[in-house]
């Protein structure tokens, strides 16, 4: 299996810059997902194997059902212990920047990150990163980060002495940054990647039923209730989008995840290109934004453009600093834009 992505100069300094630290740090960017999170974890266990006295610390809370995930214990929130993790950033000799492309993507822990005097990595998939690093592996075209650390523990001839700690998160990340599979992931790289992973002995029915089968009643009323009340239905642009505000959000009991995935069930109605999701913050004046698009429409472009963002072709988010009447404006204005391409 061809699956290598270093280069020999790349090879040879990610293994010396390995080598020569004692003290590592593995962060990711603010809310993680189950790519940030899995990619976190899955290469904490290689730099375990490695002999490292590894951290992974995130910028603030993470979905509950991510939270089964092997070693979530060990992870350290920043938002809630920022005196220990300023400290574990001045005395680290390397830190490993998994899935984000700039330092504003790890929001009140980007000032730690950025005056941090340890050598740094980046390892990601979104595009034009400007994370300062020493070494940057940035592959665009990849499905997930946790693709891209799987290919490199398996370059770096590693992954035969792994377990289930390193395959099960690396596996979900894989799974959830594809929705299951069902986009960005045509290369038979990807399923060459999950047979070498199924060796391990991971349960993948098991691990989808825990993170798509573990809502609460709340979250599924939530659901119906945004399909059936909230939805605005465009089809002369051949789009949808729909909002939810901090007090919907309250009445419904939410709790970060509640409203992962909702963004891409809209795209169950036939024709449809366009998906957008502007869901209010709970407590500041700021409209978050998630876009989901098929075949060649730019997310991104209009995520850039229009909300402050950026990602994927097919995949991007933003926000809108001021009221949700304020998002909802700019959404039907940035659909308008982009007429021609959704028609």
């Amino acid at each position: 299996m061809n699956i290598n992505i270093l280069d020999t100069n790349q090879l040879a300094l990610m293994d010396q810059l390995i080598s020569d630290a004692n003290t590592v740090l593995v962060v990711c960017h603010k809310s993680p997902d189950g790519d940030a999170i899995g990619s976190s974890l899955g290469w904490a266990e290689y730099m375990r194997l490695r002999g490292k006295d590894v951290t992974v610390i995130v910028p603030d809370q993470y979905p509950d059902f991510l939270m089964w995930l092997p070693n979530t214990d060990k992870i350290v929130r920043y938002d809630k212990h920022r005196e220990k993790c300023d400290m574990l950033f001045k005395i680290a000799d390397l830190v490993f920047c998994l899935d984000f492309n700039t330092p504003s993507r790890v929001d009140e822990m980007g000032q730690a990150l950025v005056s941090s005097k340890a050598k740094k990595v980046l390892i990601d998939h979104h595009l034009n990163p400007d994370v300062p690093a020493d070494l940057v592996v940035s592959q665009p075209e990849a499905s997930s980060t946790c693709e891209l650390v799987f290919r490199i523990v398996w370059q770096m001839g590693a992954f035969a002495q792994l377990d289930k700690a390193f395959a099960v998160p690396v596996y979900c990340g894989m799974m959830t940054d594809t929705g299951g599979f069902t986009f960005n992931s045509t290369r038979p790289e990807i399923f060459q990647i999950i047979s070498e992973l199924l060796t391990k002995r991971i349960d993948k029915d098991r691990i989808y039923r825990n993170v798509y089968h573990n809502y609460s009643e709340d979250r599924i009323r939530l659901m119906g209730y945004v399909m059936y009340e909230k939805l605005v239905y465009m089809p002369e642009y051949h789009a949808a989008y729909y909002s939810l505000t901090r007090d919907e959000l309250k009445r419904f009991n939410y709790i970060k995840g509640d409203t992962e995935g909702l963004v891409n069930m809209p795209q169950q109605i036939k024709g449809l290109k366009l998906s957008i999701s502007l869901r209010e913050d709970t407590e500041k004046n700021i409209v978050w934004v998630s876009l989901r698009s098929v075949d060649d429409f730019p997310c991104n472009l209009m995520a850039e453009e229009f909300f402050n963002g950026g990602g994927h072709l097919n995949a991007s988010g933003g926000k809108v600093e001021g009221t949700i009447d304020e998002a909802i404006e700019i959404t039907k204005k940035a659909i308008s834009a982009y007429e021609n391409k959704l028609k």
